[in-house]
């Protein structure tokens, strides 16, 4: 092994007296098995037994059947020195026959190892999710994503940008219930899907909800539009990008709280951020977007003489005439187009457009009833 296998040799001294003991094993478990095959049937299943769970790690499959063809081939090589000419198509023809058990042997041990280590990880992978989602997330958190091969795409400083999707699951198509083994499988595609994409990936099924968070993205709506299909029907809510898987719960929160109030705005775009959902979550009760809409939406225009303020009142008050505004205000109808124009660019909400007229409408009715201080943008 050493002078035909390259990478033999540079295992540990431990691994290489692991590996000789299995060799050892299946030489021995073939005499037996030679001698009477019906009772030592299960015997080439039980000679990796004398090696430790974590060998699996240390060796790829690939390099286990070579080890067992590097066996296999100088026993072939021995048996006429050892046996009468006549026995030896016989052991020969029986080697070829424990060979493939083996080989079956080998597949059976890593396929088990990988089933067990797909279990370890979607448990763990639904731990870092549930750990987002409800603010708890510390260096644990971070280390364990890593565990998961989650890198975000972050840079030399460590952080990475990341945003947190949830929608509802989608149920098998012969509407059966969900199983573990279907929720494993839909993470997975997710994940491909996502990389494929250019973006980290980490999924959990949280009873109907499927909830996804992506990394190593300023664009997550674009990445979102290509994961669409692995959703059930109903909203896609995706969250805030914050700059760090420890501040993904702001995102999480967001996103969360989208879902809940989406049913509000039937013709919401799929995906839709939940930042565009702002006055719904605030209807349902989200005390966060209340105050984000006070902060960033009526705080800014108490700034100054409050003529933005005014105007944008008059504006949704007269049904969103700027003739009528005007009128009412005893100016002129295009000082009335410059100061609306003046809002759009302050608030990023165009008064002129009926969705944010609607948004401009429930953020000056919470800052009115939260009542921030004149000219300040922070409550």
């Amino acid at each position: 092994m050493d002078a035909e296998l390259p990478w033999f040799g540079k295992l540990s001294a431990q691994d290489r007296s692991w590996i000789g003991l299995v060799a050892q094993s299946g030489i021995s478990a073939f005499v037996d098995w030679f001698r009477d095959p019906d009772a030592h049937s299960s015997m080439p299943t039980r000679i990796f037994g004398s090696a430790p769970r974590e060998f699996t790690r240390v060796i790829s499959l690939h390099q286990t059947v070579d080890l067992v063809r590097t066996t296999i081939e100088t026993i072939e090589k021995t048996i006429g020195q050892l046996l009468p000419p006549d026995d030896v198509p016989i052991v020969h023809e029986a080697m070829q026959r424990y060979a493939r058990e083996v080989a079956f042997a080998a597949a059976t041990v890593y396929a088990q190892a990988a089933e067990m280590r797909g279990a370890w990880d979607a448990r763990l992978e639904a731990l870092v999710v549930d750990s987002v989602i409800r603010g708890e997330a510390d260096e644990s958190v971070r280390s364990r994503a890593s565990a998961l091969g989650w890198t975000g795409a972050a840079g030399t400083s460590g952080s990475a940008e990341v945003a947190v999707v949830v929608g509802r699951a989608a149920q098998p198509v012969d509407g059966s219930p969900r199983t573990a083994e279907g929720n494993a499988n839909t993470a997975d595609l997710v994940r491909h899907a996502a990389r494929e994409a250019g973006a980290d990936a980490l999924c959990a099924m949280q009873g109907d909800r499927l909830v996804v968070v992506l990394g190593g993205t300023g664009r997550p709506v674009e990445i979102v539009q290509k994961l669409v299909h692995w959703f059930g029907p109903g909203p896609i809510v995706v969250g805030p990008v914050v700059k760090d898987l420890m501040l993904a719960v702001t995102s999480a929160r967001a996103a969360v709280a989208g879902l809940r109030a989406a049913p509000a705005w039937p013709g919401a775009p799929r995906p839709v951020e939940a930042d565009d959902l702002l006055p719904e979550r605030s209807l349902s009760g989200d005390s966060h977007a209340r105050r984000q809409l006070a902060n960033d939406v009526y705080g800014p225009l108490t700034m100054g003489d409050g003529v933005l303020l005014d105007t944008v009142s008059a504006y949704l008050d007269s049904g969103g005439s700027i003739e009528a505004t005007a009128r009412a205000m005893f100016i002129h109808a295009n000082t009335v187009r410059y100061r609306l124009k003046r809002v759009a660019d302050l608030t990023g909400h165009n008064p002129l457009n009926p969705r944010d007229a609607f948004t401009l409408r429930v953020a000056l009715t919470l800052g009115r009833l939260l009542n921030p201080e004149p000219g300040s943008s922070a409550l």
